[in-house]
């Protein structure tokens, strides 16, 4: 489907600090050490000469990587104790190009047939990403319509999702203008990573943070969640959205608050899980102003801990979607400067890490910006995942601002009360 015609190592344009970075412990933590994966996709357009294009990407990241110069080096374990480093050589970016006389735009509005289906438009995969391997991966892939999909892996142990939207929101604006203008980043990066390390004075009990503690699996959980997964996805608009806030009480809950309690609730009745299992749903809550004093602006390392929602699942599914974004709003409330202060001592020194049982885990690409990266393409008509597996995303819609596409594998078996749960009415 995908045939790979040049792969190349690009270094940054300019030199760069020849240096060994320590990375926080937040960086460090051990749930953290595979890649983020994003998957753009371009229409056909005039400006989408192959050549010039792949030229125009490959100086883009050259220079992109000089502020970033990280993202040109290899990540480690530190010689000298725990948590990880960054070895900055300027040892380079990887940068692939490829054509697929298969795949055309239009395939990618839908969700993907099998969990891995897409995994070629990323080809380079790296399984271990502490063993040398680099820390970004870019790949160009023209497909048979002349439409353009661009495949991108980033080493989650350097950044979140917020740091990599910043970094390709940069190259973006490089491989959209020029080559001879120079464009500045914004906000100017920043690494500071000693911001997020313990401060000596906090004391940890892992009883007090929920998203550590393993709870009991009463019905195989992991076996049941992981066997023959098929990709879904459904868009929410914002009609959608405000009925959900409605059942609700239309002020009291967040947007995300509610379309997540409904996803969740509407993932564990689909699952048909034991009335007394204790289900959990772990979320990405960003610190950097709930820290005090609050991060400065352009830090891009991982600046988030996980939100926890918790029950049973016969009340998830009972109480009804008002339950639901209930504890799901009181998930974020709990996570302020203190909070966010035990969990960095817990994954620094107890190395704790959330357990797989009663867990679905969401994740919020659809506020990062990932929209804007135009790349001098325009705007993309598809941001996703390159392989949709159990972890829930909830992901931009192009032109629709309020819109929020859910792309989440849930076993064969389960999809269409999955998505009869979804469209219900209900609530």
């Amino acid at each position: 489907m995908v045939r790979v015609k040049e792969a190349l190592v690009v270094t940054p344009s300019e030199p760069t600090p020849n240096t060994v970075l320590s990375l926080s412990a937040l960086d460090s933590q051990l749930f953290l050490r595979f890649t983020i994966e994003y998957l753009f996709i371009y229409r056909p357009g005039p400006g989408l000469d192959p050549t010039s294009t792949a030229a125009r990407l490959k100086a883009a990241l050259a220079k992109a990587l000089v502020p970033y110069y990280p993202f040109a080096g290899r990540v480690r374990s530190r010689p000298d104790g725990p948590g990880l480093e960054v070895v900055c050589r300027a040892q380079g970016a990887v940068f692939i190009e490829a054509s697929s006389e298969r795949y055309t735009a239009h395939d990618f509005q839908k969700a993907p047939k099998t969990v891995a289906q897409w995994r070629k438009l990323l080809s380079l995969y790296v399984t271990d990403v502490l063993k040398g391997s680099p820390i970004l991966v870019i790949q160009l892939t023209w497909l048979a319509d002349g439409a353009a999909a661009v495949g991108v892996g980033i080493n989650h142990c350097i950044c979140d999702g917020i740091g990599s939207a910043e970094f390709l929101n940069y190259f973006s604006d490089l491989a959209s203008h020029n080559n001879n203008v120079s464009v500045d980043p914004k906000p100017k990066p920043v690494w500071d990573r000693q911001l997020m390390n313990p401060d000596g004075r906090t004391r940890a009990n892992l009883a007090m943070h929920a998203e550590f503690v393993r709870v009991p699996d009463l019905c195989g959980f992991m076996n049941r969640v992981t066997s023959g997964l098929r990709p879904t996805c459904i868009v929410f608009d914002e009609r959608r959205i405000n009925a959900l806030k409605g059942a609700c009480g239309m002020s009291s809950y967040t947007s995300f608050e509610v379309l997540a309690a409904h996803v969740w609730r509407s993932w564990a009745r689909a699952m048909g899980f034991p009335k007394n299992q204790t289900l959990k749903l772990l979320f990405s809550v960003n610190v950097r102003k709930r820290v005090k004093p609050g991060l400065p602006e352009g830090y891009y390392g991982n600046a988030f801990v996980l939100g926890c929602a918790q029950t049973s699942a016969w009340e998830l599914g009972e109480r009804g979607v008002r339950y639901g974004s209930g504890l799901v709003k009181r998930a974020k409330e709990r996570v302020d400067s203190e909070h966010v202060r035990r969990v960095v001592e817990l994954v620094s020194e107890s190395r704790a890490s959330p357990d797989s049982v009663g867990v679905l885990i969401l994740s919020q690409w659809s506020r990062l910006g990932l929209e804007r990266v135009e790349l001098g393409m325009g705007k993309p008509l598809h941001v996703g995942p390159i392989c949709c597996d159990r972890y829930c995303l909830f992901l931009p819609v192009t032109g629709e601002r309020a819109s929020v596409k859910v792309m989440v594998a849930v076993p064969t078996t389960a999809v269409d009360n999955f998505h009869r749960f979804l469209r219900e009415s209900n609530l």
